[in-house]
């Protein structure tokens, strides 16, 4: 791969009771990877990412404001 076409993507991977969920930032529409182990949800969304981009053409990457960072917090309310 060439580096000067390569582009990063922030992806986030949440862990669930049945496997992982992987979904990247900064993309418009809608990508999902998924698999039973955090390095195979990451591939199946690379893959997925590389598809979309195919499909779709490289007017899904947000150029104008991309992610910086992504945070994960908790708060809590009273019921």
């Amino acid at each position: 791969m060439n580096e000067q076409n390569t582009k990063q993507i922030k992806v986030v991977v949440e862990r669930h009771p049945d496997g992982y969920i992987a979904y990247p930032l900064g993309l418009t529409g809608i990508v999902v990877g998924q698999g039973d182990t955090y390095e195979e949800a990451l591939a199946d969304v690379r893959s997925a990412i590389a598809f979309h981009i195919e499909s779709f053409g490289k007017e899904v990457l947000e150029g104008d404001s991309p992610v910086l960072e992504a945070f994960v917090a908790e708060t809590a309310w009273s019921v």
